[in-house]
Order: C-alpha cells, then sequence, then structure tokens
C-alpha cells in the first residue's frame, strides 16, 4: 500500500518527461486522469494495513452484542409476561380474601357487640396497589359511623373483632395481645372471652391483662411477684389443676 504513491509519482514524471512544452495536462488525457487518480487517492489519508483485522474482530463483537440484544429482549418479554400473571393471581388472591375476611369481621363484630354490623370497604378497588381499607361499624342501637366516630371502648372492640377475623381467615400458631381489653366494661369482658375461648381451640393465646374477667377465661396464669428483697420471682398456675384440687379437697371424706 505505501508503494503506490511511489509508482504514481514515477509515471507521472514519466509522462511528463515525453511531453515538453506542456505546463498542465489537460483532464481529458492519461496524465490528467494520472493526477486526479494521485489527488483522490492522497486525499483518503493514510492507508492502515490492519484493516481487515480489525473489521473482523469488530464484526464479531457486533454479532456478540446482537446476540445478547435478542437475549435481553427475550428476558424482558417473559418477565413482563410473568409480573402480568402475578398481578393477575395477587389481584384474585387479595379480593377472595378480603372478601372471607369481610364476612369473618361482620361475625365477629356481631358476636363482641351481641348484635349491630360492620363492614370492610376498598378506597379504590380499581388500584389495588394503593388500595386503603376503610372501617365501618353500627353497633347495637346506633348509626353506622366510620371507626373514628366511635367510642374507646367501641373502637377498640370493633379492633378485636376485626384481628379476630383475621385470625379466623389465616390462623397464626400463637398470638400475643397486649391488654387489649383495658378499655372493655364487664359485659364486653365476657363476650370477649368467650371468642376467645373458640379462637384458642386452633391458636394458643398469650395475654397481658388486668382484667379478672379475661384471667378467669385462661388456661394457665403467668406472674411476676418481687419479694421483700426486691428480687422478682415468676410464679405459675395452672387453673384447671387448681380447680380439681379444690374439689378433691372439698369431698367429703369416707
Amino acid at each position: 500500500a505505501e508503494a503506490l504513491p511511489a509508482v504514481l509519482d514515477a509515471a507521472l514524471a514519466a509522462w511528463q518527461a515525453t511531453s515538453r512544452g506542456s505546463e498542465a495536462a489537460p483532464a481529458g488525457t492519461s496524465a490528467g486522469r494520472l493526477a486526479t487518480l494521485r489527488r483522490r487517492y492522497h486525499d483518503l489519508g493514510a492507508s492502515n494495513p490492519f484493516a481487515a483485522e480489525e473489521y473482523a474482530e469488530v464484526r464479531q463483537r457486533l454479532e456478540t452484542l446482537d446476540a445478547q440484544r435478542v437475549d435481553l429482549e427475550a428476558a424482558i418479554r417473559s418477565t413482563r409476561e410473568l409480573m402480568g400473571q402475578l398481578s393477575n393471581l395477587i389481584s384474585t388472591q387479595f379480593r377472595a380474601t378480603f372478601a372471607a375476611l369481610e364476612g369473618a369481621f361482620g361475625r365477629r363484630f356481631q358476636q363482641l357487640f351481641d348484635g349491630g354490623e360492620a363492614q370492610l370497604s376498598l378506597t379504590d378497588p380499581e388500584d389495588l396497589s394503593r388500595t386503603g381499607v376503610e372501617i365501618t361499624a353500627r353497633p347495637p342501637g346506633k348509626k353506622r359511623q366510620p371507626l373514628a366516630m366511635l367510642s374507646g371502648g367501641e373502637r377498640a372492640l370493633t379492633a378485636v373483632a376485626l384481628l379476630m377475623a383475621m385470625l379466623e381467615v389465616r390462623p397464626v400458631p400463637f398470638c400475643v395481645l397486649d391488654e387489649v381489653d383495658a378499655a372493655l366494661d364487664e359485659a364486653n369482658i365476657g363476650r370477649f372471652s368467650a371468642a376467645l375461648r373458640t379462637l384458642a381451640e386452633r391458636i394458643q393465646f398469650i395475654v397481658i391483662t388486668h382484667n379478672r374477667g379475661t384471667i378467669e377465661a385462661a388456661d394457665a396464669l403467668y406472674g411476676v411477684t418481687v419479694d421483700d428483697d426486691a428480687v422478682s420471682r415468676v410464679i405459675s398456675l395452672r387453673l384447671g389443676e387448681l380447680d380439681e384440687a379444690s374439689l378433691a379437697l372439698a369431698a367429703p371424706r369416707g
């Protein structure tokens, strides 16, 4: 490639030597065409002897990237299809679970309030990823109101009804309740304890309470006392065993 300019120069010099008296070669002559080719060659700039090898490398790289692009596009389509399937599955399961929860909530509310009705509703049923849940309730003898408009005891009992409904729909191995009965009166405590006993057939409850009615519904009691030397001591008592022992002591002796 580097010898081509020298060949062109030599050819042009030889022609000029045989064409004395002519200062410029006409464009249509061989010398003119040769000069034109020479200028066009110089306009191309320096040649790259490794161009073919570099082209092969770049082409191979392009083919590799193109194959990767095809794989990525296929993965994107597959992921989008999976996302659509999961979205439909989540929507179906959410609506089914919400319907079951709403039914259980209504039953638990009536059980704890000895009547009335309660309802769960979605704030945005068309967009389940952003929707909220509103609770409305109508205690016996009152009109339907949002949860925030109920009294403290009614709100507490409504929240307990919702919790019990959740446990009914999706049971768990055990549940810890921390003084959820603090705002309940004696009548509500009785219904709360009865509802707790029905759920206790499938779920173990750990209840922190100071209410005597709730304590009487328990199977076992655990308490902490402080001795005279200011050392805490844990005491436990199983009410079933206590009842049997009490009956044995109270039974007449032959």
